[in-house]
């Protein structure tokens, strides 16, 4: 956020922080959520660079596109079992999937 954005809201009475502390989350959760995060990105990525619409994709997973959309979205009620099935099924690799928790660190620390 910009600095003077985050002045005027916080002149307002808002109080301006990060997702963590709004949700008071342990370190641990957060590693998991970046994770996630970073993984349904992947897996957007991964449809659009196959030229698969989601309902392709859903179909490729004997699923329905709502459900590939939740998937995108980083919906919590998807599992991370779930996702890397479905990394799979789009042509990841472990090596891929080890780059993309690389760079979701990567840009944690730095």
């Amino acid at each position: 956020m910009e600095k003077a954005k985050k002045e005027r809201l916080q002149k307002k009475g808002w109080k301006v922080g990060s997702a963590n502390e709004f949700l008071d989350l342990t370190p641990e959760e957060m590693e998991y959520i970046e994770l996630k995060i970073a993984c349904t990105k992947y897996l957007k990525e991964c449809r659009q660079k196959k030229h698969m619409t989601q309902v392709e994709a859903a179909e490729l997973l004997s699923s329905s596109q709502s459900r590939f959309a939740k998937m995108e979205a980083g919906d919590p009620t998807v599992s991370v079992d779930l996702l890397f099935r479905s990394l799979f099924a789009l042509g990841a690799t472990k090596t891929t999937l080890a780059r993309v928790i690389e760079r979701a660190t990567l840009r944690k620390t730095g």
